[in-house]
């Protein structure tokens, strides 16, 4: 494990191996590969959602932009 992951949040190294006993104690060693996959869904669905709107809000401030511009040119003429 990368010591990234180790001290996230604060957490040492046996409050980590703690959490980690703690779960494989509730969910089991068949259901921890199920449970990943789906957070690793969740992780991709949620960059997927900001992606989407940081998008949104970049085409949005280019397009007022380009409004503001062509009122300037248009003032100008």
């Amino acid at each position: 494990m990368s010591p990234m992951l180790l001290f996230i949040f604060g957490q040492g190294p046996w409050e980590v191996l703690l959490i980690f006993f703690a779960v494989l104690l509730l969910f089991g060693g068949k259901k921890i590969p199920e449970l990943m996959r789906g957070i690793g869904k969740g992780i991709r669905e949620f960059n997927a959602a900001r992606s989407s709107i940081e998008n949104e809000i970049k085409e949005g401030i280019r397009e007022s932009e380009r409004t503001d511009r062509k009122q300037i040119d248009d003032k100008g003429e």
